[in-house]
């Protein structure tokens, strides 16, 4: 577990940086047990504040219960009570913090997407507030599939979100100036083309806006992102790394692309689960986003999303949904994010000049 201070740092960090906590606020604090020593953390800070915190603690193994045992209006109902709390709640803290990350891996994927579906209203009144915030509290399992020991993974994730630092808000605000330059030289971008290892695809962002994601909804964070325009995306791409959810690892992922729709699509390991994700609806075969990342403190795959994307020298592209603020117009409920690993081989282009080689941003 992590130490006193750590934790002290990290609930500081959440409240006042990533969320910024006010007096009188409603404060959602949503986690699983095993999160209990940062949520007494958050708990305090929260109210040392003046705000109101609501504690949503679930159980180790509550989603695959969910799962195991829902009826169908379990699946397609959306309750009063959850539109209600997104409605009021000012801020949302959700800190990720399973005990089994391959609970979910017998459970058929229709039924996760038709929940997806069903509570996308409920994401959507979160998303548009822009007061929410991913973290994560390191547990044996994500350390497992990290592979690395609990100690060794605890150090990796504090030295992510930079509590190892004196000041972390300091350390995050110096990542926004650095992004923010990146941000300004690609605000009037159009033609994207990424280059690698069995992978050329172009893309269009014209009047699309780049965001500069720095610590304030993903909590670590560390990228730029956008929504390409959805017709544009053409090419082929292979994602080195496998993506990880809900308990399945997909890997090799090839997809190909034509006026923007995945025409076809492979995988090495669970192909048929990701065929079944292509079919959640219309906008699930259709590009959300294209990222950069630049968080070069995280250099290990960890097979967790919240720090991969983030990885400095990576792009990624998400199938499924857009974010409004960039300007993007798919509509899905799933956000799938892919990554392409640019740092020993590949080249990013903009607008046919080399942007990003190795790795390496060329500002």
């Amino acid at each position: 577990m992590l130490d006193k201070q750590l934790l002290n740092k990290y609930a500081q960090l959440l409240v006042d940086y990533c969320v910024n906590v006010k007096k009188n606020e409603q404060i959602a604090i949503q986690g699983g047990i095993a999160a209990a020593p940062l949520i007494e953390k958050i708990y305090i800070e929260v109210l040392k504040r003046g705000a109101f915190p609501f504690n949503r603690i679930t159980l180790n193994n509550q989603s695959e219960l969910f799962f195991k045992y829902a009826q169908d209006q379990h699946l397609t109902m959306l309750p009063k009570l959850p539109l209600l709390e997104a409605k009021e709640f000012d801020a949302t803290i959700i800190l990720y913090s399973e005990t089994n990350t391959k609970s979910l891996s017998n459970i058929e994927p229709t039924k996760q997407s038709q929940f997806r579906k069903t509570y996308k209203p409920v994401s959507d009144i979160r998303l548009k507030k822009d007061r929410w915030v991913l973290a994560l509290y390191p547990t044996e399992a994500y350390s497992q599939d990290a592979e690395m020991s609990l100690s060794e993974f605890e150090d990796f994730v504090v030295n992510a979100v930079k509590i190892n630092k004196p000041n972390p808000i300091k350390e995050w605000q110096a990542l926004e100036r650095y992004q923010q330059k990146i941000v300004d030289k690609l605000k009037n971008a159009d033609i994207v083309r990424i280059v690698g290892k069995e992978t050329d695809l172009t893309l269009s962002v014209k009047n699309r806006k780049f965001i500069n994601s720095c610590g304030k909804s993903n909590m670590p964070s560390g990228e730029v992102f956008t929504g390409p325009l959805e017709n544009s995306a053409n090419g082929k791409i292979y994602f080195e790394f496998p993506v990880c959810t809900s308990g399945n690892e997909i890997s090799g992922i090839r997809l190909e692309f034509k006026d923007g729709k995945v025409i076809k699509a492979s995988a090495e390991k669970n192909e048929n689960y990701l065929l079944k994700i292509l079919e959640t609806d219309k906008g699930a075969r259709y590009l959300g986003e294209f990222a950069i990342g630049l968080n070069y403190s995280i250099q290990k795959f960890t097979k967790n999303i919240l720090f991969d994307e983030k990885i400095g020298g990576t792009i990624h592209l998400a199938i499924g949904s857009s974010y409004e603020e960039t300007g993007g117009k798919n509509k899905s409920a799933i956000h799938w994010d892919m990554i392409k690993d640019l740092r020993t081989e590949g080249e990013l282009y903009i607008d046919d000049k080399l942007f990003m080689k190795k790795g390496k941003i060329l500002l």
